[in-house]
């Protein structure tokens, strides 16, 4: 929200908003920008019948004072994606979809597209190097690539977020089920991607990984009058360490590594050839894209030891995210620790669709603090629990960060690659002192 504030100032607009709590990043941003609110809480008489428009955050309880105000007034009340979709009515929108690799794929195209000297507009999930926020939204750019969630738009208005944005070019990464309180089944998830192929306009183009099983059937047995164009993994190798994409002008070196970060790329190619970068300029300009934030991010190495930070939570990216450390560094010992803190990951039921995802990691570690199960009122798991959901003998699990620590310190670590992997912050460990201490920097 702080991004898309941000975004709007810089158009021209006047903007105010309010919330309970204001963080940083977020805090400094706003302030830089001349529109950070006097206080924190809301304040009901603000809200007056001479603003243009109401933005509402995913976050917003119904009974928001500031909401029930603006509801009372009959004020134009706006989700997030919504507004998004209004400010961008008469762009070209390209629209990246999929329970995994959303913002990877978003990012790399952002890359390419800047590298080619494009004008464009954006909305992602990350902060990427060479991008002052996560949104932007100009009068003038012809083109806006949109990270498209299928979690709920508002409190007011249950729909997925990608079904509002209408893209004229659709990316569905893949499906793996996910958001178990808003989607209970897996066939109202899935039903989900299926309506979002609907939101696509007449002659648009969806691209799509056919190596999933379901979203290939899925796009198979589509009667649409859009344009489908499938991906795979591209041809590459692996040398010293070093992922090489092969191309028409021979290899080129890439930063990222990891056949699910393949496929992104194979992705944002489809994109980018949409949007008119040939394969010269899109394989000159990826060879210099590092990553987004948090997505198999190096925190440090020495000339035999590795550790890497990422936001895989769901099993899906868990195992890929494993599968693809473990294949780049197959002489290391791997050891692999997910702290679980999400809805879905805490729930006994789904914890099963987490089977067999670390048995490629020579130390799988789980992690879910005492106090996570407190604040989301839910029953704690036992040890014997989580080794038989996630069937791995082998897995150690603990369920407070000291333990933790006081474990992986006791590793002698030599020819080893660490990967820590959260959607949170893992207890609030400092990972830039862990990793010197790992590492012995």
């Amino acid at each position: 929200m702080h991004n898309l504030a941000i975004a709007l100032a810089k158009k021209g607009y006047q903007v105010s908003g309010s919330d309970d709590v204001i963080n940083e990043p977020s805090k400094s941003r706003l302030a830089r920008f001349n529109i950070l609110p006097a206080e924190a809480g809301w304040f009901p008489e603000k809200i007056t019948s001479d603003l243009d428009a109401v933005i509402l955050g995913m976050h917003a309880r119904v009974d928001n004072p500031e909401l029930l105000k603006a509801q009372e007034l009959g004020l134009r009340i706006y989700s997030y994606p919504e507004y998004i979709y209004e400010q961008s009515k008469n762009k070209t929108r390209v629209v990246i979809g999929g329970s995994h690799g959303k913002t990877t794929i978003t990012s790399m195209i952002l890359h390419v597209l800047q590298y080619a000297g494009k004008d464009f507009d954006y909305l992602v999930g990350a902060q990427l190097e060479g991008f002052d926020t996560m949104v932007k939204i100009t009068e003038e750019a012809p083109i806006i690539v949109i990270e498209g969630d299928e979690y709920l738009a508002s409190p007011i208005d249950r729909r997925p977020k990608f079904h509002l944005y209408q893209g004229h070019i659709g990316v569905i990464s893949g499906i793996a089920w996910d958001h178990i309180n808003v989607f209970p089944t897996w066939e109202s998830y899935i039903q989900q991607f299926d309506l979002f192929i609907d939101t696509l306009q007449p002659g648009g183009s969806l691209i799509y990984c056919e190596l999933d099983e379901e979203l290939n059937n899925l796009v198979s047995n589509k009667q649409t009058g859009i344009e489908k164009i499938p991906y795979q993994i591209p041809a590459y190798e692996i040398e010293h360490g070093i992922t090489y994409l092969h191309g028409p002008a021979g290899k080129v070196a890439l930063q990222v590594f990891g056949e699910h970060n393949l496929q992104n790329l194979t992705a944002a190619k489809k994109v980018c050839e949409k949007l008119g970068i040939s394969t010269e300029v899109f394989h000159q300009a990826i060879a210099s894209f590092k990553g987004a934030a948090r997505r198999l991010e190096l925190l440090g190495m020495t000339e035999n030891s590795t550790v890497y930070k990422d936001f895989a939570h769901s099993p899906s990216k868990l195992k890929a995210t494993i599968h693809a450390v473990k294949q780049q560094f197959p002489e290391r010992d791997l050891i692999a620790a997910i702290e679980l803190h999400t809805f879905s990951s805490l729930n006994a039921e789904f914890l099963k669709e987490y089977a067999d995802t670390m048995d490629e990691a020579d130390q799988p570690i789980v992690i879910i603090d005492q106090n996570t199960f407190r604040q989301k009122q839910m029953q704690p798991f036992e040890e014997n629990v989580v080794k038989k959901s996630f069937n791995n003998d082998r897995l150690k699990f603990f369920d407070n960060f000291e333990k933790f620590e006081t474990y992986l310190r006791s590793i002698p670590f030599n020819n080893k690659t660490f990967l820590l992997m959260s959607s949170g912050n893992f207890g609030g460990i400092d990972l830039e002192e862990l990793k010197n201490k790992l590492l012995k920097i």
